[in-house]
């Protein structure tokens, strides 16, 4: 843990800036406080309630300055500044990364600074989506340029460094005597002014700082202003530089290295690009250099046009480019295509005709049938808009267990296609296939199907069995076609913007399939079990163990007939295996015959089950974050905890926040449910505490929501409101049906 500070000022103040920019925070204060921060203090300006709790788990070892939801970078960056009591100033935006130990490093280095030295500049750390802190480009430079103090005019290279704050140290005196022109939303133009405006800098060629890359698909659209703002950048900073001809010329070349990169890069309205190009144009032709020359080749050809203004021309250029890598690039794929060409042709025809407003299609778990979200969303909506005709997707082998007057198509087939191309809403707990296209005006809503406990999306990067065969950069196409994703909780929300990174709208309205357990009443709850062939009277117990990654195929983790042994003649277990398995075929045929055992694998639906068990025993399945709605005993049976964190992934630590008693073994397990442990005091006090984190949006109403709000096209301020936990009532349990 950090050291407690004296009163002697430290040497280096890490400002922390800014928002819990998908989940990054955590692992960023994790670093810094993994090492013992000698001379050094860490401030959190943490932006938002999701900033500030992540923050406050690290007080008082750091200062927590909470800001509100939506304070900028510039705002958060002078609050920080203030309350810093260090020499120098090091801003650390949430959303990047410091490698451990490099502030001490760092404080140490500036320390010894002499005076006149008002920026430090450090090496810094590159990672992305899919790369994971690559070497910057800036080490050589850094390290040419010695580590004596110098002037910005002797070596104007140092200009070509990566413009972030992060890789400047700067010294607090120097900041708040330009704060005016340093505290800016623009991160470049700082980065440079400070390099422009500092009498010495100085150099530390070490890794210091991990610049972090969000994916530009996750980002909010950039306006046109923003867009002609980088010219605007350029032309301040070159006026900064007007009478220094080194540095003149080095930001000369950045400008129009930016610009052009700009232009290509970005997709821009024709409108937005020709006054870009314009603007860019005329400052390239206005701050010029004396005798300055293009460099050869395509480059220089480039910044020709771009001088000229030659718009028509340059865009030429560039659909010539584009032609040529076309040419090489079907040529490549042409082969691997032919045998899905009928298809293919099939689905681009459909794509030609116009979208049907009123018509939508539904698939869950790859086409297994109506199920989950999906399912209950269809149901509400047959309500609120029967002018929507909904088609399901369904596999041939699923069709004949739907409910009677089912439309469906199945997948593959003509009118599969056609349906797709031409449905406005698209409603799936999984992904479409990679083929299909997001026209506009379509409506893509993602459910999910769980409340994330293990890593899911691009978090399984670094865990190899659970990454294992997944095209990541597919699944990320795949989720850019969303336009709605659905949340059950906070908790969810914050887990799928940095697993699903992309620009959806997250519906916090609750799980649709988790309505039922609001809505149910006592002769749902004795049917249910009349079905099931459990008498009344009789404890029934459903075990939902989860898939293993790391396993080839099921195996059972319990000996049910020892544990229905212990149990005694008046409990049933409902045993259902993961939807990945078949059937489980290793449980005892025994138990089977005398009907203390049944298996439940393929029953639907999952919430009917629910419905029906006193009391549920599972590992680390979803199914646990669904049952709490019923505020009904969940015991947690993880014999492989360990195993499954190290190799799976997960959010939270599930032993420190369960929903009940945890049993490690099956001696432990048979204890708590031969005992009142399974649903005594101490096992209630920890099923509140987990519904009130996971059930947040869960009151009986979320499919309503999400129809008004993705159907309908209500204001979401209109909608019925979520209801607070204390104010809900669950479906009665078995007991209180019974007795009604």
């Amino acid at each position: 843990m950090s050291e407690t500070m004296s009163e002697t000022a430290p040497d280096l103040s890490v400002v922390v800036h800014g928002p819990n920019v998908q989940d990054h925070l955590p692992a960023l204060l994790d670093s810094l406080d993994a090492h013992p921060l000698t001379g050094v203090e860490v401030i959190v300006a943490a932006v938002g309630d999701w900033a500030r709790e992540t923050a406050e788990r690290h007080a008082p070892a750091f200062t927590v300055l909470p800001l509100p939801e939506g304070a900028g970078d510039a705002a958060a960056r002078s609050a920080g500044a203030v309350r810093a009591r260090g020499r120098w100033l090091h801003f650390v935006h949430a959303g990047d990364g410091v490698p451990v130990g490099a502030p001490t490093a760092v404080a140490r280095h500036a320390g010894g600074l002499p005076g006149s030295v008002d920026v430090l500049l450090l090496d810094h750390l590159r990672s992305t989506w899919h790369t994971l802190a690559r070497p910057s480009p800036d080490g050589p430079r850094l390290a040419r340029a010695g580590r004596a103090d110098l002037a910005l005019d002797d070596r104007a290279a140092l200009l070509r460094l990566a413009p972030l704050l992060g890789n400047r140290v700067v010294r607090a005196g120097f900041w708040r005597a330009h704060e005016r022109l340093l505290t800016t939303e623009d991160e470049p133009f700082a980065a440079y002014a400070a390099l422009l405006l500092a009498d010495r800098v100085a150099c530390l060629p070490h890794p210091a700082y991990e610049d972090r890359r969000l994916r530009p698909e996750s980002l909010p659209p950039v306006p046109p202003e923003q867009r002609y703002a980088l010219v605007d950048r350029y032309e301040t900073l070159l006026a900064l530089a007007a009478d220094r001809p080194a540095v003149h010329g080095v930001l000369y070349d950045l400008m129009v290295r930016d610009c052009l990169r700009a232009f290509a890069r970005a997709r821009m309205p024709d409108a937005v690009a020709r006054e870009f190009f314009r603007r860019a144009s005329a400052a390239t032709r206005r701050h010029r250099p004396d005798g300055h020359r293009h460099p050869a080749g395509l480059e220089g050809v480039r910044r020709s046009l771009l001088e000229e203004g030659a718009y028509a021309k340059y865009r030429a250029l560039q659909q010539a480019s584009h032609a040529r890598r076309g040419v090489r690039s079907a040529a490549r794929t042409g082969r691997r295509r032919a045998g899905t060409r009928l298809a293919a042709l099939r689905y681009r025809r459909a794509l030609t005709r116009p979208v049907d407003p009123h018509l939508a299609v539904f698939s869950a778990y790859w086409a297994r049938g109506v199920a989950c979200n999906p399912a209950a969303i269809a149901a509400r909506l047959a309500e609120l808009a029967p002018g929507v005709h909904p088609v399901w997707v369904v596999t041939a082998g699923n069709a004949a267990l739907l409910p009677p007057g089912t439309d469906h198509v199945v997948p593959g087939t003509r009118r599969y296609w056609e349906v797709l191309a031409r449905a406005k809403y698209l409603v799936n707990n999984v992904n479409f296939p990679d083929a299909v296209v997001k026209r506009p005006g379509t409506v893509h809503l993602q459910t999910h199907h769980g409340t994330p406990l293990k890593r899911m999306g691009l978090d399984q990067l670094p865990y190899p069995a659970a990454a294992h065969g997944l095209n990541f950069q597919a699944l990320l196409e795949r989720v850019d076609k969303w336009d709605f994703s659905v949340s059950a909780n906070s908790h969810t929300t914050r887990m799928w913007q940095r697993a699903y990174p992309s620009r959806h709208i997250s519906l916090d309205h609750g799980y649709p399939r988790n309505d039922v357990y609001y809505t149910a009443g006592a002769a749902e709850v004795r049917a249910v079990r009349e079905r099931l062939g459990i008498a009344p009277g009789r404890r029934a117990i459903l075990y939902a163990p989860t898939h293993r990654d790391y396993e080839a195929d099921w195996s059972p983790r319990l000996d049910l007939a020892a544990l229905a042994d212990r149990l005694g003649e008046e409990t049933v277990l409902l045993v259902r295996a993961h939807y990945f398995y078949e059937s489980a075929s290793a449980w005892p045929a025994a138990l089977r015959r005398t009907g203390r055992l049944v298996d439940v694998s393929s029953y639907e639906p999952v919430e009917d089950l629910c419905l029906a068990a006193d009391a549920l025993v599972t590992d680390y399945s979803s199914i646990m974050f669904d049952y709490a709605n019923l505020d009904r005993p969940i015991v947690i049976h993880a014999d492989d905890w360990e195993t499954y964190r190290t190799t799976r992934g997960v959010y939270f630590d599930l032993m420190a926040e369960a929903p009940g008693p945890v049993a490690r073994s099956q001696a432990e397990l048979t204890e708590i449910l031969t005992t009142d442990a399974w649903h005594d005091e101490r096992a209630a006090k920890a099923r509140t505490a987990f519904r009130r984190r996971f059930c947040e949006y869960d009151d009986g109403r979320a499919a309503e929501r999400v129809v008004r709000r993705v159907f309908l096209g209500e204001d979401e301020r209109l909608l019925p409101r979520v209801l607070p936990v204390e104010e809900r009532t669950p479906a009665p349990t078995p007991e209180e049906a019974t007795a009604s």
